[in-house]
């Protein structure tokens, strides 16, 4: 009788692991790995909350710079989504090897903006040729994502090349890992100026915008999407694709994107 009651209490005991092995499977079945650029951060995580209201999935939003996150996957992370901050980052994960993307497309546009802390003496001006950004500085540095491999580095270098002022301004950089840690430089008074997107600006109420570059002074600021993986999940697929949707492109320009998709919700 002993042995018998033992032998139900393995049995019982091996269903219940392998049902509770089956729902955690299938728990994680449900979840979405979103690797997206920095910039995104609230844009990303008002999506997911979003999107979790009305679908049964779990999105889990990891950020960094859009160069970071590609060698990342690149590496072997998870991702289910990537959210790139330019196209060169999309283009250069889909040439690795054992990498396959798609349903790639477009989805944001942005612009490149001069910050000052909020409580900056510097008035607004109209960037050109004329103006000189090294001599606002002071004794300071420029804050920006790293122009070796950051988008809004590499855009922003892009952009004061074109108005003569990279060379002057060079020796005089705060390069940080991601647009966000630009920003937060010149949000805690480090750096009394910084080169961020005008979204960055746009969701920080410790920045004043002293002005914008022009959208002729820099390669176009373009977000693409896509799926990562030979075969993407249903739920990862179902994302990407509302993504394109009113919903989303609602949410996107609330936090000041231009969103480049048109499509139902």
């Amino acid at each position: 009788m002993l042995r018998r009651s033992l032998v139900r209490i393995f049995i019982v005991h091996a269903l219940a692991l392998s049902l509770g092995m089956a729902s955690l499977s299938a728990l994680a079945a449900e979840r979405v790995k979103v690797f997206a650029a920095a910039s995104l951060t609230d844009a990303v995580d008002a999506l997911a909350e979003a999107y979790e209201r009305d679908h049964d999935v779990d999105i889990v939003p990891v950020y960094a710079a859009s160069s970071t996150l590609a060698r990342q996957i690149a590496n072997g992370a998870p991702a289910g989504v990537y959210l790139s901050a330019n196209e060169r980052w999309m283009d250069w994960l889909g040439s690795q090897n054992g990498i396959t993307l798609s349903h790639r497309h477009d989805v944001l546009g942005n612009r490149l903006a001069l910050i000052a802390p909020q409580d900056s003496e510097l008035e607004r001006f109209t960037m050109d040729e004329t103006t000189s950004i090294a001599e606002r500085l002071g004794d300071g540095r420029l804050a920006l994502g790293n122009p070796e491999h950051v988008p809004a580095g590499i855009y922003a270098k892009q952009a004061l090349t074109a108005l003569g002022q990279w060379q002057a301004l060079v020796p005089r950089l705060a390069r940080a890992d991601n647009v966000r840690s630009a920003l937060a430089l010149v949000e805690r008074g480090e750096v009394p100026l910084g080169v961020v997107y005008a979204s960055d600006a746009q969701a920080s109420d410790k920045v004043n915008i002293l002005g914008t570059f022009s959208e002729s002074s820099h390669a176009p600021i373009v977000y693409p999407v896509a799926l990562v993986g030979a075969s993407p999940s249903e739920e990862a697929t179902a994302l990407a694709k509302w993504l394109e949707g009113d919903t989303a492109s609602a949410i996107f320009q609330r936090f000041g994107f231009a969103t480049l998709t048109d499509g139902d919700s």
